[in-house]
Parts: C-alpha cells; sequence; structure tokens
C-alpha cells in the first residue's frame, strides 16, 4: 500500500467527529453586507453604457405597457437606463 493510498483509506474510516476540517472560509454572498454584495449604482457598472439586454428589454417594454406609458421604453437605451426605467416603472406600480 503507498502512503497516499493508506492516508486516504485512514481518513476514510476515521468517524465524522474526529476528521479535522479546514475553517469555513467566508462565503462573501452570504453576508448581506459583503461588498461583493452591495447594489452598485447603475452609472457605476462597468458594462452600463452596452446596449441592454434582451432579458431588459423585454421587461421594460412588459412594464412600460403595464404601466401605459409606451415612451418608457426606447430599444436604444443602454443597460444603465434600462435599468434605472425599470426601477422606476416597478417603483410606480408598487405604490
Amino acid at each position: 500500500m503507498t502512503s497516499h493510498s493508506k492516508a486516504t483509506g485512514q481518513q476514510a474510516h476515521e468517524p465524522a467527529h474526529e476528521r479535522q476540517h479546514a475553517p469555513a472560509a467566508e462565503n462573501p454572498k452570504g453576508s448581506p453586507d459583503a461588498q461583493g454584495n452591495q447594489i452598485k449604482d447603475p452609472e457605476d457598472w462597468v458594462t452600463g453604457h452596452e446596449p441592454m439586454t434582451g432579458a431588459q428589454a423585454s421587461y421594460l417594454k412588459t412594464l412600460s405597457e403595464q404601466a401605459h406609458e409606451p415612451e418608457a421604453y426606447d430599444p436604444k437605451l443602454d443597460k444603465a437606463e434600462a435599468s434605472k426605467r425599470i426601477d422606476q416603472l416597478k417603483q410606480d406600480r408598487d405604490r
């Protein structure tokens, strides 16, 4: 038996309560105040200047129609502006 297989075999036979585990790494997504989870202003998005996504376009069109504000939808919007308009229409809808 090689030292690798011996070590592996011994570990497999240790009771779970006797196994040593490495400390759990902090999950940056696990905490609402984690810096990685902060909501950035669309103006600060690296890709905010790119054309809006298909999902954004579809959702914005639906929301603008539901709100009877078809002018809120503009297929030439970038991601950041589309996000702002979606947020505004949702906020208006939920009032």
